[in-house]
């Protein structure tokens, strides 16, 4: 008990020893970059090349990316209208799709914890339904690369759809069936988001080889704590 309980400790030492200067660092590089400030959330994608080369020969099955029968999973809580998540999408998260989850190592899981406003629940709901016909992370990562200013009302059905289909989601039809049937499994997630205490966006937990349960490692200060995590979790 005394060596799980050092276990779990170092955990979240390793991820969450910098989350104040995190959110002012990411705060800073969204309001130098532009994100959030009306750039995207129309129909005219940008990014399909980067999102497809990234996850290329990479398996997906319902939200997860990565072989499935990896050591251990890397939870992503995560909001689709948080400019946070797609920073993290963009520049923290991509060495870990390329090393860990290319080589087997880890997996990683997006779930929905719905916190920017109304239309993040059917934009959650709409990446589950991607999921289902296996591009789920597809849907995630060219959302976040076309991702408009928060609660501007661009993240309409003519916008979830055309994600879609950016996102290479084979059968439309039935993508707008089960969307609209999905919202409880949103709801679902973001209440487990609440009661590992998160509060914010993105916000990570992991289950390894010795978890029963997810273990929460709030928001990781970079790549490089990410990928200690992972390692200490397998």
């Amino acid at each position: 008990m005394a060596a799980e309980g050092e276990r779990r400790r170092r955990l979240l030492q390793l991820a969450s020893g910098a989350a104040f200067l995190v959110i002012v660092g990411v705060a800073a590089l969204i309001v130098a970059s532009g994100t959030g400030t009306g750039a995207g959330g129309d129909t005219h994608l940008e990014g399909r090349a980067a999102v497809d080369s990234l996850l290329a020969g990479i398996p997906q099955e319902g939200m997860a990316l990565g072989d499935r029968g990896a050591p251990v999973a890397l939870i992503e809580f995560g909001d689709l209208q948080c400019p946070f998540c797609r920073h993290y999408a963009e520049a923290v998260l991509p060495p870990i799709i390329e090393n860990q989850v290319k080589n087997g190592r880890a997996k990683i899981e997006f779930r929905n914890s719905t916190i920017i406003g109304e239309q993040s629940t059917p934009a959650g709901a709409a990446a589950l339904a991607a999921g289902a016909q296996g591009r789920g992370w597809s849907y995630v990562e060219l959302f976040y690369r076309n991702q408009g200013e928060e609660n501007s009302g661009y993240a309409d059905d003519a916008f979830l759809r055309a994600i879609a289909k950016g996102a290479g989601v084979p059968n439309l039809a039935r993508w707008e069936r089960e969307r609209r049937m999905l919202v409880p499994e949103v709801e679902q997630t973001t209440a487990e988001a609440q009661q590992l205490g998160f509060t914010g966006t993105p916000s990570f937990a992991l289950e390894g080889p010795r978890s029963r349960e997810p273990e929460p490692i709030g928001t990781p200060e970079d790549t490089g704590a990410l990928e200690e995590a992972i390692e200490a979790a397998r």
